[in-house]
């Protein structure tokens, strides 16, 4: 058995204050990752046929419509119950707790009414900000690190497992059922977990953003990109989830499979049609 474990740096969620206003890492996060991909866009426009200003809007909406949506998200498939316990709950972002399938679902409505608006193809919108997402990704996960929330599974024999102090109610109630774990956490006061925040942060994150802005690069028929982005997330997504601790209100499905395992496989089925259907209707056109 192994002790060197880390320890988690406690670092305080809230930068600074003023009086009962506070502002939080975690919005931060998303504040650097809005600009950092609109400076992106901006130096990218030769890419698409679209002024300054129409990217800047669907920029804006398409932002505005993955904080709403990736909250409500977050509230109706992981914390429906706490409507009924706080109905102001939906509104706290700051406290964490945000869903990437949601989120991805509100920014595609936004872009689809843009493309309709400016009568543009819809994928060619996709696959010039597809690209651009994965740095809010990652820059989301630093922001779930901070907070201490979002942490692993129990490891107990991996030396670079950490020790999360807000873990500890959730401890408790593995002990339950794993005994074997007592000796550990009553060293510790609470159990060693995997950072899969972390792990997110380098695969949906760093790994994502450095593949799709590859391919970028390369000549690609309109969809391919948006497929891509589809499929490598889902399958990123699905690996970290073995290492990430399902919601304890939700569990394991199946015995198996975490709720974000199964949101990912309509992403990596839809991936895999686009990438074909894509590649497909250019060898057509060029026939």
């Amino acid at each position: 058995m192994t002790n060197c474990y880390l320890m988690f740096p406690q670092y305080n969620p809230i930068l600074f204050s003023f009086g009962i206003f506070s502002i939080h890492w975690y919005g931060i996060m998303y504040l650097i990752s809005f600009y950092f991909i609109m400076w992106c866009a901006s130096k990218r426009i030769d890419l698409i046929h679209l002024n300054k200003k129409k990217i800047e809007n669907i920029l804006y909406y398409s932002f505005l419509s993955a904080v709403i949506g990736g909250r409500l998200g977050y509230v109706l498939l992981y914390k429906i119950n706490m409507l009924f316990l706080d109905p102001y709950y939906i509104f706290k972002i700051w406290e964490g707790g945000m869903s990437f399938h949601g989120g991805l679902t509100g920014a595609i409505c936004a872009m689809y009414y843009f493309s309709k608006r400016y009568r543009y193809q819809f994928f060619k919108i996709t696959d010039f900000f597809a690209p651009l997402v994965p740095f809010g990704l990652g820059a989301g996960r630093i922001g779930n690190f901070i907070n201490g929330e979002l942490w692993g599974r129990v490891n107990t024999s991996f030396c670079l497992t950490m020790l999360f102090p807000n873990s500890r109610s959730e401890d408790l109630e593995l002990l339950k059922t794993n005994p074997q774990w007592q000796i550990i956490f009553d060293k510790y006061h609470v159990l060693p977990r995997h950072m899969s925040q972390i792990y997110e942060m380098f695969l949906e994150g760093v790994l994502l953003f450095i593949i799709l802005n590859c391919f970028v690069k390369k000549c690609k028929p309109t969809g391919y990109i948006s497929g891509l982005f589809l499929l490598l997330y889902g399958l990123f997504r699905t690996i970290a989830e073995f290492f990430r601790q399902p919601d304890p209100q939700i569990g394991l499905l199946f015995n198996y499979l975490s709720l974000g395992q199964i949101l990912s496989f309509p992403m990596i089925f839809i991936g895999i049609i686009l990438i074909v259907y894509s590649s497909c209707n250019i060898k057509r056109k060029l026939k």
